[in-house]
């Protein structure tokens, strides 16, 4: 939301939305922006700023449980994707398949949900393509690479350091150094991932998993952060199905180019202590972790902002070993397990210090008053 600077007015922000923290100095002229909204985002990411909103005040609570609902959604991939794996598909093609059955079936009502909206589409298209590129495709290649060689709990602990790096990007992109809970936080995270990976008890850890798990937090961050800079003139039907069809067709040129392997395995795979036909669990995490999870993800940005949503889908760690438990029978270690404890430490004490009230006139509402 940005300040009137008409002659003899005064402006106040109001009516920004619970739990999302309000900075000055991030916009020209001394008008304040925030982080978390989708106008600072905008700001942050070079984009204009989204228009203001109009739209009624929500109870915190519902954003909470729709980022909770989509953070379940997408830790059913982990488990019903791993089984896939086991039986000997590529990762390239189980997430090709994941997303492409996905995107038909957004394709219609994503349409449906652009009636009118189509020149707000075009002016965001940029937008669409890069979240389908990182945010869809880019992140679950990258998360499933890192299952191949990994634990569902310690690929999805590394991908989930995408956080830490939001503040980081905030850090940077407006110059303000974090306070001291951030930097202890960091390093709580920091710490937490050393004991996830278990170098002191000498595990064997696979580099590459390493390294896929981190590129997966990357991707996560612009899922993020372009999920919330598309503004609110694009439904979360469309964004959502645009990244999925934007995906799905970057992943089939990089098949038909070479880059991507793709390999088809069993007819009957493991799940559950059963065998099950391929196609049960390619269901699941196309219909339940891809679209229903994109969906009400997208929606939980817009409900709380990008920060507070990358917090609040921590949880799909927590939700993701309960169903590696259930599917795979697959625990992590009791030193990973604290390590897990720890990571999620360290976010939370990171979201505590970004959500705390400035002292002084920071914290009263901003206004901008000029003389006629």
């Amino acid at each position: 939301m940005g300040a009137d600077s008409a002659p003899g007015r005064v402006v106040e922000r109001m009516g920004e939305p619970v739990g999302q923290d309000v900075r000055p100095g991030g916009a020209p002229g001394g008008t304040s922006t925030s982080t978390g909204t989708g106008a600072g985002t905008s700001a942050a990411l070079g984009g204009p700023a989204a228009a203001p909103s109009l739209r009624p005040r929500r109870h915190p609570l519902v954003g909470l449980g729709v980022a909770l609902v989509s953070a379940a959604a997408f830790a059913t991939s982990g488990a019903f994707g791993k089984a896939l794996l086991v039986g000997a598909w590529s990762p390239g093609l189980v997430v090709t398949l994941r997303i492409t059955v996905a995107a038909l079936v957004l394709l219609v009502p994503a349409l449906w949900s652009l009636r009118g909206r189509w020149a707000a589409l075009r002016r965001r298209a940029w937008v669409v393509v890069g979240y389908g590129l990182t945010g869809v495709a880019g992140c679950q290649l990258a998360y499933f690479n890192a299952v191949t060689h990994l634990s569902v709990g310690v690929a999805l602990l590394l991908e989930y350091l995408a956080p830490v790096l939001i503040v980081g990007w905030l850090w940077l992109r407006h110059r303000r150094p974090p306070r001291r809970l951030t930097v202890a936080g960091v390093v709580l995270a920091l710490v937490g991932l050393f004991l996830v990976l278990d170098v002191v008890g000498g595990a064997s850890v696979s580099l590459v998993g390493v390294l896929w798990g981190l590129a997966a937090a990357v991707c996560l961050v612009l899922y993020f952060l372009l999920a919330e800079h598309v503004g609110e003139d694009v439904p979360p039907l469309a964004l959502a199905g645009g990244g999925l069809v934007v995906g799905a067709v970057s992943l089939w040129l990089a098949a038909g180019l070479g880059v991507l392997q793709m390999s088809r395995g069993a007819a009957q795979v493991p799940l559950g202590g059963h065998v099950v036909p391929w196609w049960v669990p390619l269901l699941v995490i196309a219909l339940v972790a891809a679209a229903f999870a994109y969906v009400t993800g997208i929606a939980a940005v817009r409900l709380l902002g990008a920060k507070v949503a990358s917090f609040v889908a921590l949880t799909e760690v927590l939700f993701a070993v309960v169903f590696a438990w259930l599917v795979l029978a697959e625990l992590p270690t009791p030193v990973q397990l604290a390590g897990g404890a720890l990571i999620v430490a360290g976010l939370v004490a990171v979201r505590a210090d970004e959500s705390r009230v400035l002292p002084g006139p920071e914290a009263l509402p901003v206004a901008e008053q000029t003389s006629g």
